[in-house]
């Protein structure tokens, strides 16, 4: 930082001498100059590093030099002036001023600001990576001595938390420890999933009762419409933790926000978890009481047609009105159509919402090179979906719908994890397609990769016969058969897949939304 340069403007330079000496004793070299158009004429012909402006300078006003020294540099300009008046500060911060100095300014002073702008970067990347460091062993420990599925949403939040503090830095030293840890901990959430799942499942009353897919609804729509006013229900199917975190400043400005988690069934695969969601209902349980709006895996057509019939029969159980719209967006012009029938879901008790493209944008990088490249690590998968939702027409409702009396739910059906390691399996030709769960009969795994489970009634799954059995896919695990192995490990490494085992799968968020207006 000592060998930066400094240009000072200031009618007043005779002024300032102490000050530069001050700072030419700290190694910067300064240059002084009495007018504003001097100093554009300079900039113009010379770089500096930083820039100090007075804002009150006659001919050429500080304001005014500093809207032209905006179009010619991108330097931080420091704005000094005697006066506290609200509109010249309020101008100056318009413009862009890098910082505010209220005269009379003392070296120190001149010396801080100079170090938060010259060097902010650096002293967060420090201050960052250091925090992380000491929140390292805590972090361990807390995988470590994990107990309950409570604990593991705690985990996986402050995983996440660090994430993104160090994704965000421009030099990330402790980004690859965190993601080892990452790894730990999704390793151990594996363990502990196929230990205690079964239990979970089976009991709302056990030790540790906790949210699953199919109670999702009952316990955070169905309260919500009995206040008289609109319930919208957003469900941004593939949504992950992280991603909901990245977009949570966007609705910020206008909503107060609660967040809470819940866990997907397995598989998490949409045609399980989130029929599940709208159904009310386990997948064994809508198989034997909707066998016209159930297929199996190995069924040909669409697995997700009927979410509107399970959800009116659900509503229909808890003596709910039935006067709802169901939307499912699938492209920007379809959100657009959506957007213009706002007045409409205001006149309706209930408005689901299915939103798509977080799903299709992991698939997408499957088969697309240029996505695979767009979304080639974690974060830039992230900051694709920042740019989408910030530009998307479900922002744009959001914010139209912060000016109404409604309530607000935001969540997801299941996540995605990225698949970096092939495992192999053998089965019959009728076992099914999914990268990260199968369900079949006589399946042939490495049993370190997988969660068996012989008898899928015992976690409410349905039979395609009576041989039938699952397998779940641990962290980072990915299917692939014997026949063409390489061809097809190649083919699907480091890409995003559902289905299997994972904090990022497994653990989603519930968000309420309460318009701050």
């Amino acid at each position: 930082m000592n060998s930066c340069s400094i240009l000072w403007i200031d009618d007043e330079v005779d002024l300032l001498k102490s000050h530069i000496l001050f700072l030419e004793q700290k190694g910067f070299s300064v240059k002084t100059i009495n007018n504003g158009y001097d100093a554009i004429d300079l900039v113009k012909d010379e770089n500096y590093d930083i820039i100090f402006l007075d804002e009150n300078m006659p001919g050429l006003t500080g304001l005014d030099t500093l809207s032209q020294l905006k179009e010619i540099t991108q330097s931080p300009v420091i704005m000094i002036t005697k006066s506290e008046q609200e509109q010249i500060m309020e101008e100056a911060i318009g413009a862009k001023i890098a910082d505010y100095l209220i005269k009379p300014v003392n070296p120190n002073q001149i010396l801080l600001t100079i170090k938060k702008n010259l060097e902010f970067s650096k002293l967060i990347n420090n201050k960052t990576n250091a925090d992380y460091q000491r929140e390292f062993s805590s972090i361990g420990s807390m995988i470590n001595d994990v107990n309950t599925f409570n604990d593991w949403v705690n985990i996986y939040k402050k995983i996440i938390y660090w994430e993104l503090e160090l994704d965000s830095l421009e030099e990330n030293n402790m980004l690859e420890i965190l993601l080892s840890q990452k790894k730990d901990a999704n390793n151990n959430f594996f363990k502990y999933i196929k230990k205690k799942y079964r239990d979970l499942l089976n009991s709302e009353s056990s030790v540790e009762p906790i949210l699953f897919s199919h109670n999702l609804f009952k316990h955070y729509v169905v309260p919500r419409l009995s206040n008289n006013r609109p319930t919208f229900f957003l469900l941004i199917d593939n949504l992950r933790f992280d991603q909901w975190k990245i977009i949570q400043p966007l609705l910020e400005p206008y909503f107060t926000i609660e967040e809470s988690a819940y866990c997907s069934i397995l598989p998490t695969a949409t045609q399980y978890s989130r029929n599940a969601i709208f159904s009310g209902m386990t997948p064994s349980a809508m198989k034997a009481k909707f066998p016209d709006y159930w297929l199996d895996d190995v069924d040909e057509g669409g697995k997700n047609l009927f979410e509107q019939d399970f959800l009116l029969a659900q509503l229909n159980r808890f003596n709910c009105s039935q006067d709802i719209s169901f939307n499912k967006v699938f492209n920007l012009d379809h959100g657009k159509k959506i957007l213009e029938r706002t007045n409409e879901f205001l006149n309706k008790s209930l408005n689901v919402i299915i939103y798509n493209f977080v799903d299709i944008l992991s698939h997408a990088k499957t088969e697309m090179k240029m996505i695979k490249e767009l979304a080639n690590d974690e974060k830039s998968y992230r900051d694709l979906t920042f740019t989408w939702f910030k530009n998307s027409p479900l922002f744009e409702l959001l914010r139209q719908l912060a000016d109404a009396n409604v309530n607000i739910v935001i969540t997801s059906d299941h996540g995605t994890v990225n698949v970096t390691e092939a495992s192999k399996v053998i089965g019959e030709k009728t076992i099914s397609s999914n990268l990260r769960y199968k369900t079949g009969r006589k399946i042939k795994f490495d049993n370190r990769d997988v969660f068996y489970i012989d008898d899928p009634e015992k976690i409410f799954l349905p039979k395609t016969n009576l041989s039938s059995s699952y397998i779940f896919a641990g962290p980072n695990k990915y299917f692939v058969y014997p026949n063409n192995y390489n061809h097809y490990a190649h083919h699907y490494i480091n890409t995003y897949q559902h289905g299997g085992i994972s904090m990022e799968e497994m653990i989603l968020p519930i968000i309420s939304l309460k318009s701050k207006l």
